[in-house]
């Protein structure tokens, strides 16, 4: 049995609070239960573990399974789909060839989003609209495309479903943000092995970090390395918890709620020597061109401020952020296709 923190029900003493999504079907006092534990984690850490999210154990078996093919497919099958390919940012990206932080990071991906004809943008179009189109798929593994889409599918339904009950939570109308998130919102997943650590001996499996957009789902195996840090500066290790998605804040709704709800610096270190560590990231992002407005809630007035940092500024449009990210994250990439853009 799991050891509950005194400080507050649902907060393990070593690790992160735990949000049954399950009790919003229950009682009047199970929904309150959900509420309390979901302000507290996400005002007081910014991170949480799900439970109750209704993603049965065979389907997360599925993607693992295609995931898990698709990087033991030979290196050229693998570089056939490289993102170097493509001006939409999709695609296999070998191991450290991104960069967190100025840093390569020593873990290899696959970038998935929603699958949708390229948009290339057009005179006074802003350049974001590169980040829409589609994918690159191994002709090798036809169950990946399938596979990655439904996965899409699922977690969409379940952050749109979170995020209800979150703003719920805080006194906020539950679709508020419902506007953003109408026609084609950004959603993406990466597929992402950490090979171990790298030969120079760096320990960075991605550097640490801020997600940009509104909520972070992530399915993690039983490797561990995922770190989340401390207001004191210090990292909380987040062992991996059978069946429970890890859940991050982005930075879009911290600025949106003045600081009241919080997105977390966290990072990943390497799995020792030439262990493997598989993780998808799933990001529930609105549309490129939606403007974030301010979220009305009664509690505005104890919000603390959103963190200012001159290095990396923050838009109200969404795609503005998503793709500064993409530009620092992938200059080879920029470098080919976005030229004037490098600078």
């Amino acid at each position: 049995m799991t050891k509950t923190s005194s400080k507050h029900p649902g907060t393990p003493a070593d690790g992160l609070p735990v949000v049954d999504l399950s009790l919003a079907d229950g009682t009047p006092a199970d929904r309150a239960r959900l509420h309390e534990t979901l302000r507290h984690a996400a005002t007081e850490v910014g991170f949480f573990q799900l439970t109750g999210h209704g993603v049965p154990a065979a389907e997360q078996a599925e993607l693992a399974e295609a995931m898990r093919a698709f990087f033991a497919l030979p290196e050229a099958d693998r570089l056939a789909v490289s993102n170097l390919n493509s001006p939409h940012y999709r695609g296999y990206t070998r191991t450290g060839d991104e960069r967190t932080g100025g840093s390569r990071d020593w873990r290899d991906q696959l970038d998935i989003g929603a699958e949708l004809p390229p948009h290339v943008p057009g005179p006074g179009e802003p350049p974001y609209w590169w980040l829409e189109g589609p994918n690159q798929w191994p002709d090798a593994l036809p169950a990946l495309r399938p596979a990655a889409l439904g996965w899409i599918g699922r977690l969409g339904a379940v952050a749109e479903r979170l995020l209800h009950e979150l703003l719920t939570a805080i006194g906020a109308d539950p679709g508020f943000y419902d506007y953003a998130f109408k026609g084609h919102p950004h959603l993406r997943l990466k597929l992402v092995r950490y090979p171990g650590t790298a030969p120079d001996g760096a320990g960075q499996g991605v550097g640490a970090h801020k997600d940009y957009g509104f909520i972070t789902l992530l399915l993690q195996d039983t490797v561990g390395g995922l770190q989340v840090e401390r207001p004191d500066g210090s990292f909380l290790e987040v062992p991996p918890m059978e069946g429970a998605f890890v859940v991050n804040l982005g930075e879009l709704l911290e600025v949106a709620t003045d600081g009241y709800l919080k997105a977390t610096r966290h990072r990943v270190v390497s799995p020792p020597g030439a262990h493997e560590r598989y993780s998808v990231p799933f990001f529930y992002n609105p549309r490129l061109d939606a403007h974030i407005e301010p979220l009305d809630f009664p509690h505005a007035h104890h919000a603390p401020g959103a963190t200012q940092d001159p290095a990396n500024p923050l838009f109200a449009e969404f795609g503005r952020n998503e793709l500064k990210g993409y530009l620092r994250a992938h200059p080879e990439v920029t470098r080919r296709h976005h030229p004037e853009l490098a600078a």
